[in-house]
């Protein structure tokens, strides 16, 4: 990212849409704040759950005000009771104590299917199975393994596992596609991305497929945490994706590809086919052979203030996306360590806007409740503090010779504690580009 200030007389030439929303002297809104690392959401009565690693879990009625429902894998967790006796094959393949992201879906019978993993951590020894229960805050119970990986000898898809080419089976996200199918995309580092078809019925996976098909990554790149949401607007299913390490030096961000058909082929912005994705043959966590390719919405960054008390995020990742049938809304749901903080981290919530491309733009500050409503040029007109996402974590790019295209919006800054204007843009390379006023 780079911060610099920018002023802006005239942007309407690099935006496509002008929206603000509620008024610059809008309530203070209030915040409540949980912990859950690879936060996957879901909707169900009007609640908003999120399920993550470690067996813990959150709820909100508004995505700003969170509720803390679980912390740890423990046999009194309510999630799973008894969960080291119910998971017990899973705790013993993988070789650890602990559960890595969750994700839960409903499936037609009304019924939530817990999808959990267990990973060795050193090592893509890991195991995944599915769990059922009649309510979404549990008891899960366990209906078993369905995939494993790092084994020696025959992997699922009946050749000798290789870590460059098979998938580590962790990171699941289950969804259903426009036509009713449903798949779970998965996979982190080793050897990529991967997607399934599932039975809607079972919740297992459709028999004959192995690991299913590949879609990204190889050669150990550094590329884990799939989340795949369809949008009726442009009629494109979005791939996101978490690049880099997870912790506070380890540079995650998070990116987007998109695919007329759930099961790809993916391509970035820039036409670049998502397949192609991969560290060089021989490395580990080769950053730079990735991290020209996808739409990198956000990584870390700080927005500075004139009493040097800043906002930012540091290593913002492994997100999952929530669009709202009736608004026509969509948001950004991931976890976030902070400047300072070390490794503490934090749920946040971003709402998200299409551009005229068709791409997915992050506003720039947390959700906090706002509407839209056209924008004046004289409420756009003014100095404004730039972050530049790049491609690359250290990036230092110009604006000039290229079109950005995206909102500009009215959003609440938590520092200094007032509505102020925003804007959010995407250029045609796929490089993202914050301001606020």
């Amino acid at each position: 990212m780079f911060n610099r200030l920018f002023r802006v007389c005239f942007l309407a030439a690099l935006i496509m849409a002008f929206t603000l929303p509620n008024s610059a002297n809008a309530q203070k809104p209030v915040f409540k704040e949980v912990s859950v690392h690879d936060p996957s959401i879901i909707e169900t009565n009007g609640t908003f759950y999120v399920f993550g690693s470690h067996l813990a879990s959150a709820k909100t009625n508004d995505l700003m005000q969170w509720q803390q429902l679980t912390n740890s894998v423990s046999n009194d967790n309510p999630l799973i009771p008894n969960v080291y006796k119910e998971l017990k094959e899973t705790f013993e393949w993988a070789q650890s104590d602990t559960l890595w992201a969750a994700d839960v879906t409903q499936l037609a019978d009304g019924k939530y299917y817990m999808y959990y993993n267990a990973c060795r951590g050193d090592s893509p020894r890991s195991a995944m199975g599915v769990a059922v229960a009649d309510n979404i805050e549990g008891p899960y119970k366990n209906k078993g393994i369905f995939l494993k990986s790092g084994m020696e000898g025959t992997s699922n898809d009946g050749t000798p596992y290789d870590a460059t080419k098979h998938p580590n089976v962790v990171d699941p996200h289950t969804f259903f596609d426009k036509d009713g199918k449903l798949w779970m995309v998965y996979g982190s580092y080793s050897g990529g991305i991967f997607i399934l078809e599932m039975n809607p019925k079972t919740g297992f996976p459709l028999p004959g497929q192995g690991y299913g098909k590949k879609l990204l990554g190889g050669n150990h790149s550094r590329i884990e945490g799939p989340y795949v949401l369809y949008n009726p607007d442009t009629q494109y299913y979005y791939l996101y994706l978490s690049y880099g390490g997870l912790d506070a030096t380890g540079g995650y961000n998070i990116r987007v590809a998109r695919s007329k058909k759930p099961d790809g082929p993916y391509y970035d912005a820039e036409g670049n086919p998502m397949l192609d994705v991969r560290g060089k043959e021989g490395t580990f966590f080769d950053d730079r052979s990735i991290e020209s390719y996808g739409v990198k919405l956000m990584g870390s960054y700080t927005f500075e203030t004139e009493n040097e008390k800043g906002t930012g995020y540091v290593s913002p990742g492994h997100n999952s996306a929530y669009y709202d049938e009736k608004t026509g809304r969509s948001y950004l749901i991931f976890h976030t360590r902070f400047p300072g903080r070390g490794e503490e981290h934090e749920v946040r919530v971003h709402q998200l806007f299409m551009n005229k491309d068709g791409w997915p733009v992050a506003a720039p500050y947390r959700y906090a409740g706002e509407t839209l409503k056209e924008v004046k040029q004289k409420d756009i007109t003014g100095t404004y503090k730039l972050i530049q996402h790049g491609k690359d974590i250290s990036a230092d790019i110009t604006l000039a010779g290229k079109t950005y295209n995206g909102v500009f919006l009215r959003q609440w800054d938590s520092v200094r504690e007032k509505n102020v204007m925003t804007f959010s843009v995407l250029n045609g390379s796929g490089e993202a580009v914050w301001g606020s006023k």
